[in-house]
Formats: C-alpha cells, structure tokens, sequence
C-alpha cells in the first residue's frame, strides 16, 4: 500500500476511534458553566482580599459557545483536546462562537442570560435551561441589528434592546422572533434601557437628545425626562440606565455622576459623582446596576474600574486596572445583577462577561 493511503487510511481510523469516543459523550446533555478559563489553581479570590472580610468572590466568566460543556467534562480537559484532534484529522478546525464587544445584559425569569454584542451585531441568549447558546441578529423582520446597547426583560417576557444606530428598541419575543419596534421617528440615538414592570414603563436613554423617554406597554411615548444641562433632573450625553427599588438610577456620563430619580422622573432623589484622578471618581461613567441591599454598581470605562457605592453613594470597593486578569477591564461597558447577586460585567475590549458574587454586608 502507498504511503500516502496508509497515512490516509491511519487517519481515518483515528478519526473513526475519536468520533466513537465522542459519540458517548454527545448522548450526555450539555450544563452552562462559568468557569472557563476560570482562577488559576481553583484558588478562591475575593475582594477586599485578607485580611479585610471578602464582600465578593470571583464566579466565573461567560465567553460563548465554550461555556456550554457535557456534564462530566471540565473546561480545557481531556474532551476538548480529543475535539480539537478530530477536526485536525478531518481537516476541520471550527472556532466556537464567541462576544466579541459585549455592551449590557439583562436575565428573564427562567435564568436565561441576554448580552448585546456590538461586535457581533447581535444578542446572545445564554440559556442555561435548554443547554445551549442562541445568537439573534434580527431587530425586525427586514433589519440586523447593527450597534445593540441596552436590553432589559419587557412587558409579557419580551426583550427589549435599544439599538443605537437603527434609532429603535427593538421587542423580541421569548423565541427573538421580532415585534413591532419602539420610538422609530422619535429617539435620535438610544443606548441605555430600563423597564418598570409596576408602572409599566420603558425608560429609554436618548444619548444624542440628552434626555430620557418613557413608554407605556403598547410602545406609545407618554413622556420625556429632563434635558441637557448640569442641573438636577438635566443631562449631558446620558448612557446607562437600571430601575430598582421603585428608582430610576441613570448614568449622566458627560457630567460624570449617577443621578437617581423618582420612579416618575420628577424629583432628583440623590446624585453622586466627581470627576478626578482619585479611585471612586467619575469621569466616563457608563453602567449601572444595584443588588438587593441597594448597593449600586458603576462601571467607570475611563479607568477601567467597577465600583461598589453604599444606597448613599458612598465609596464602598474599587475593582481596578486595565488588564486582561481575573478582576481586571479594558474598557468595560454595562454591569447587571441577577436575583442571586451575582454580577456581570461588559468588559468590553477583553470580549468577556466577569462574574462576581456579592457575598452580603454582613449586616
């Protein structure tokens, strides 16, 4: 036999071999994990670290595909390299779908995580249930989303995203089937969203008219907050919305605060922020978010920081540094938090979503 066909013959053996071995790991369903490319050493880290009582501890990160693994099989073991030979030896090496510019996020009551990808052009649906990762690229039945920012879990469990550039936030249903969008015509260029399940309210960031726009359910404009200034109740290039607690909580990036509003918009309830070169100052808000003992979370993109202030907007925790280590952004966009307190990050040119646990005050 030539040696070109015993070599090819090997291959296909090999090959043979290896899709029998993984065949009996297809059958096993697949389980959304954290930890890939997690802490080294399976080492616990938390923040503040010793000796200072941790408020937090690294959770994991999602990336994409590889999140999802059989259960059985750890992140970079023994199945993935078997995987990787076989589409070597089959002459096929397929990456697996991955963020690339992650900007905000947002978790339905089933516990499926969504994350706009502005890299992408897409949503993600990380659906722990079902075992698998969903990529939606259509904001309406004609139209791909083109620069999605903020998303939030609407009226009925449909997902809303604003997509800055389209001038809509579009209204997906639980399947990313698209409805029919919001503020076409009247939002100039939408980022930040928040959605008000009591009141029945979407609150829309409207970045380029410096104000903010509510809808009622049906989508219909019912009024507008604020405009530009430095003023309470006005804003400068507004990015980053979250709704908590019966309060609007907006990120006022161009004046460097966090204001906190009435759930009607109409009284400024606190305001916090000063631009600096100090760790706590503002000076490119973007994200906000707040768990449930009223901590508030603001991502600072400038300085690549998160930062934890008290219900008074007092400086609690820094999580600091532009690198690419566990604890650490490049140019970080949205942060959320689940029911759980866990919380998530945008970190936006490392193509990842670093998760934290809020470990309690200890109040």
């Amino acid at each position: 036999m030539p040696v070109g066909a015993t070599r090819l013959a090997g291959a296909m053996l090999c090959a043979l071999a290896l899709g029998v071995l993984l065949a009996g790991c297809a059958s096993a369903p697949r389980v959304l994990r954290f930890d890939t490319e997690s802490a080294p050493d399976a080492k616990r880290i938390v923040w503040p670290p010793p000796p200072e009582v941790p408020r937090y501890a690294w959770a994991g990160q999602l990336l994409g595909e590889a999140n999802f693994q059989r259960q059985g099989e750890q992140s970079g073991g023994a199945g993935n390299f078997l995987r990787w030979l076989a589409g070597v030896i089959v002459g096929e090496t397929q990456q697996p779908v991955r963020v690339q510019r992650p900007q905000a996020g947002a978790i339905d009551a089933a516990g499926r995580i969504y994350v706009t990808d502005a890299g992408n052009s897409a949503v993600f649906v990380f659906d722990a249930v079902a075992g698998e990762l969903v990529v939606w690229d259509k904001a309406e039945p004609r139209a791909n989303f083109l620069s999605p920012v903020g998303i939030a879990v609407g009226p009925g469990g449909d997902i809303l995203v604003a997509d800055s550039r389209l001038g809509i936030v579009a209204r997906l249903d639980a399947s990313g089937n698209p409805r029919r969008s919001i503020g076409r015509g009247t939002l100039k260029r939408p980022t930040g969203l928040a959605y008000d399940p009591q009141g029945k309210r979407i609150y829309v960031c409207d970045t380029a008219a410096h104000d903010i726009k509510v809808f009622d359910d049906g989508g219909r404009l019912v009024k507008t907050i604020g405009r530009r200034g430095d003023g309470d109740g006005e804003f400068n290039f507004p990015t980053y919305l979250a709704f908590a607690r019966g309060e609007l909580y907006v990120t006022d990036t161009m004046n460097s605060r966090i204001q906190v509003l009435s759930d009607a918009g109409a009284v400024v309830k606190l305001h916090f922020g000063t631009r600096g070169t100090s760790v706590g100052n503002l000076v490119r808000p973007k994200g906000v978010a707040v768990d449930s003992e009223g901590n508030i979370y603001v991502v600072e993109s400038y300085y690549d920081h998160l930062l934890v202030f008290s219900p008074r907007g007092e400086l609690l925790l820094a999580f600091d540094g532009s690198r690419q280590g566990i604890g650490k952004f490049d140019l970080p966009a949205g942060v959320w938090v689940d029911a759980g307190n866990r919380v998530f990050v945008a970190d936006m040119l490392n193509g990842r979503i670093p998760v934290f646990q809020f470990l309690g005050s200890g109040k």
